[in-house]
């Protein structure tokens, strides 16, 4: 009877994971051990633990291997020709025109070869874009918000602080800035209009005073 193969996967428990790594760690390095000196080969190997502990076997140096496999990969390294240049080149075009008519198409352009199915495609395609957009509108204005209040706060902290400034000038003073020259100019005015003074005719009159210049003009009753 034949049996399937058991299709490997990761072991989800924690507990069982770590011992099967050690198990399977240790056996690992004395396969090599053992391969290195059975077949007299020089064999390097570099295990990582889950947390990033380094566990390795090396037959003979360590450094010494790996700068032989660098040569190695280094002088075996295929050269790009000319034909593969051109061959991506190509590739790349084809991307480009492909970008360019997608472009087209979700700007409305070029639908009219359009599928059904593509339609629908293009429009959740748009719909996603908004919902993206209307997401980065709303952060913005909310952000715009925040420094708009963080910038009230502190107009209304300063407002606060020259307000009790202006109370102590107050207490100081006895008087609000301004109102002393208010009562100087008023005092000013009532003494203005008491004195006598406001009543003289200050201007100038050239010829005789008014009532005789009248018993002049009249003529005599007599007459």
């Amino acid at each position: 009877m034949v049996r399937g193969k058991t299709q490997m996967k990761r072991i989800e428990n924690p507990t069982s994971r770590q011992v099967t790594f050690s198990k399977r760690r240790n056996g690992l390095l004395k396969k090599a051990f053992e391969l290195s000196v059975l077949c007299d080969v020089e064999v390097a190997l570099i295990i990582f633990s889950p947390r990033g502990k380094p566990y390795e076997f090396a037959s003979s140096s360590m450094q010494e291997t790996i700068e032989r496999y660098l040569r190695h990969t280094k002088d075996n390294r295929v050269k790009p020709t000319e034909q593969s240049m051109q061959t991506e080149a190509e590739k790349m075009l084809k991307k480009i025109e492909l970008l360019e008519v997608s472009r087209r198409k979700l700007l409305g352009e070029n639908l009219g070869s359009c599928t059904l199915e593509e339609l629908q495609q293009i429009e959740q395609q748009l719909e996603r874009s908004v919902t993206r957009v209307r997401a980065g509108k709303a952060k913005v204005f909310k952000d715009q918000i925040e420094k708009l209040k963080e910038k009230e706060e502190v107009l209304a902290a300063e407002n606060a602080m020259l307000c009790e400034k202006l109370k102590c000038r107050v207490c100081q003073y006895g008087m609000l800035p301004g109102k002393g020259s208010k009562e100087v100019n008023e005092n000013e005015e009532a003494n203005d209009e008491s004195s006598p003074s406001s009543d003289v005719e200050t201007e100038l009159f050239i010829g005789l005073p008014e009532g005789r210049a009248k018993r002049i003009v009249q003529p005599n009753s007599t007459d």
